[in-house]
């Protein structure tokens, strides 16, 4: 029996609305690492993404890093097995892989073309092992594939250069691997029928043209860890998994379930998987829309504790619907938090709908001038022209623009 655990999406270096989240990743990465050491796992798949931009921090890499080490030490024998996802720079994922290697640990980050036009597959095998150093699996670590790297050749077009890749690994694979030994895929895609998230996954091909088939992935794959979407989920059956986010990467992820999934191969089958949850390092609360008053009393009733560190005080965004224009919303939103240990990350409206908004008018911007522009837009918002004092304000901040230019850059 081989235990796998399959993870994904983890962001390292994630900027969330301004804020860092360095203190939430350490202490997932912490629960992983006791986790790891608990079931007793013989391998860790990590399917892409594993920072959230090109060029990380040295923060960020250090989280990495210091991991890496960490689950060698208590675990000498965990294989572990990293792609780059879209948010991630391949070569970048690559760079540290020969020093990696010493810690049992495999790194993909691009396919490479050799010179007769075939794929370099055999390094995008990598062997997983039992306690005794025994194969007992082969896993397929195809990282996220550029447009670039897949066209051309019998290729014309982006979906079928990634059908033809999964095609020549699959094949070299089944040629690899000895009787009883499983076949565990490892992919960081889109595919067709999996649910995306509201508003936090980069698409990865413009036009939707990136999703691809979980038909690639034949009966013989006896697992399929994938990644790019953060919500946990089966794509058709269960050996075809996203583990999701460890973590919500936008309030509209609040309510997923985050999760790892622990995995079991019996020679070449799955034996099943389990799921497991991942503590919230820290609380995070999405109120409205609703009315003001509405809003203001949920953030009289919501709880805090104020013996947390700053560093763990929970997140909130607040949606406020509004009839009618008030200007001094977020400092009647921000005197409400006054005194609670929370963090005020996003503060939006919910305007009332106007034929106005759909409507196509053609302005001329150039005759209109700022203060009429500024006229008209309120009155097609509002339905109300503004007052003298909404006009005062706009005038002296208009003034203060063309007395400074750089100040309303």
């Amino acid at each position: 029996m081989l235990k796998l655990i399959h993870t994904a999406d983890w962001h390292l270096g994630q900027s969330f609305h301004g804020q860092e989240r360095h203190t939430e990743h350490r202490a997932f990465l912490d629960w992983l690492l006791e986790t790891l050491v608990e079931r007793e796992a013989d391998a860790l798949l990590v399917a892409g993404d594993i920072f959230d931009v090109v060029n990380p921090s040295l923060r960020a890499q250090e989280l990495l890093y210091d991991f890496i080490v960490a689950a060698h030490e208590r675990l000498p024998q965990l294989d572990i097995v990293l792609i780059a996802g879209n948010h991630d720079s391949g070569n970048r994922i690559e760079l540290p892989a020969p020093l990696m290697r010493r810690l049992r640990t495999h790194a993909l980050g691009r396919v490479v073309w050799r010179e007769d036009g075939e794929l370099d597959a055999d390094r995008l095998l990598v062997p997983l092992t039992d306690a005794t150093g025994t194969t007992q699996a082969w896993c397929l670590a195809l990282p996220f594939l550029r447009p670039a790297e897949v066209t051309g050749g019998d290729a014309d077009d982006y979906v079928s250069g990634i059908s033809s890749v999964h095609e020549r690994l699959i094949d070299t694979a089944r040629r690899r691997r000895e009787s009883g030994q499983a076949l565990v895929a490892m992919s960081h895609a889109h595919l067709h029928g999996a649910t995306v998230s509201e508003a936090s996954e980069r698409p990865i091909v413009i036009g939707g043209e990136e999703s691809i088939s979980a038909a690639l992935f034949p009966d013989d794959i006896a697992y399929v860890a994938l990644g790019h979407l953060h919500r946990a989920q089966q794509v058709g059956e269960p050996r075809i998994r996203y583990s999701g986010s460890p973590l919500p990467l936008d309030f509209s992820e609040v309510d997923y379930p985050h999760q790892v999934v622990e995995v079991s191969l019996d020679g070449e089958r799955l034996a099943g998987s389990e799921t497991l949850r991942v503590p919230r390092p820290v609380a995070m609360h999405r109120l409205g829309p609703a009315p003001l008053d509405e809003v203001l009393a949920e953030l009289d009733a919501l709880a805090d504790d104020p013996t947390l560190p700053r560093e763990r005080w929970p997140w909130l965004e607040v949606t406020v619907a509004l009839d009618a224009p008030v200007p001094d919303l977020r400092a009647r939103v921000e005197s409400a938090l006054e005194g609670k240990a929370l963090r005020l990350l996003r503060l939006s409206r919910r305007l009332p709908h106007s034929e106005a908004d759909t409507a196509s008018k053609r302005v001329d911007l150039q005759t209109l001038g700022p203060r009429k522009l500024f006229e008209r837009t309120w009155r097609e918002r509002w339905d109300s022209p503004p007052d003298d004092d909404v006009l005062a304000d706009f005038d002296r901040l208009h003034q203060e623009v063309l007395d400074d230019p750089e100040a309303g850059a």
